[in-house]
């Protein structure tokens, strides 16, 4: 099997970002990525389950320990549109992800602002940002100009 790179996974990702779109949920969407297959997907639900846990990351980890049979994701790989918020990046934490790689940054929720000795992450995870930003960048900005 041909493993795919980080663009293709993001396509994947933004496609799961559609279907939150078209659902009048916030755009993010989810992939999560083992020995090059999806094994997960998710994307924004936190409308239409009334949950303001429910983030795609956290749908999509949350999907891939059930696959998996596993409480851990060491060699699994997040790919997600928008950068992580704090919620997300706490139960990224737990999981021991391998690899998060995210689209867009969000300067206002994500979690950039705090500091690298205080990175919310496992100290084993890669952190990978800015996979097709613009695009990711996009579709957020549609969402909320049409909500204006």
């Amino acid at each position: 099997m041909e493993v795919q790179g980080d663009e293709y996974y993001m396509q994947q990702a933004l496609k799961e970002a559609q279907k939150a779109y078209d659902a009048d949920e916030v755009p993010v969407g989810a992939v999560v990525v083992q020995d090059g297959k999806i094994i997960a997907r998710g994307h924004n639900q936190v409308e239409l389950l009334n949950d303001a846990t429910a983030h795609a990351e956290i749908l999509a980890i949350t999907s891939a320990f059930a696959f998996m049979g596993a409480k851990y994701l060491p060699d699994a790989t997040l790919y997600v549109t928008l950068e992580p918020c704090l919620m997300c990046a706490g139960a990224l934490y737990w999981s021991k992800i391998g690899r998060i790689v995210f689209g867009a940054y969000d300067a206002k929720n994500g979690y950039q602002h705090i500091t690298k000795e205080q990175s919310p992450f496992h100290v084993k995870t890669e952190l990978v940002g800015g996979v097709l930003e613009a695009d990711c960048s996009f579709i957020i900005q549609s969402f909320f100009r049409a909500k204006r």
